[in-house]
């Protein structure tokens, strides 16, 4: 089972409980991706997204995109896509 880092945490809005993240591949909604970091380390399967507000079912490397998460994570923590 590898991991391939697809993007990182650019922000994080804890009253909504959502991460921004800056993709360097594409992430398809249904994926499964871990976000890990020096005090994270979760896994989930993304279930909508969004770039500006607008929700879209593909994110692509350079895009960055919003997702809602179950717990808090932190700007800088790496996301891989598992397979």
């Amino acid at each position: 089972m590898g991991n391939k880092k697809i993007g990182a945490i650019t922000r994080y809005f804890h009253k909504i409980g959502v991460a921004a993240i800056m993709l360097e591949d594409a992430l398809k909604v249904g994926s499964k991706i871990r976000i890990a970091g020096a005090t994270t380390n979760l896994e989930m399967t993304v279930t909508s997204m969004q770039v500006d507000r607008v929700n879209i079912d593909t994110g692509s490397k350079g895009q960055e995109i919003a997702i809602k998460v179950p717990e808090r994570v932190r700007e800088k923590d790496s996301v891989y896509l598992l397979e």
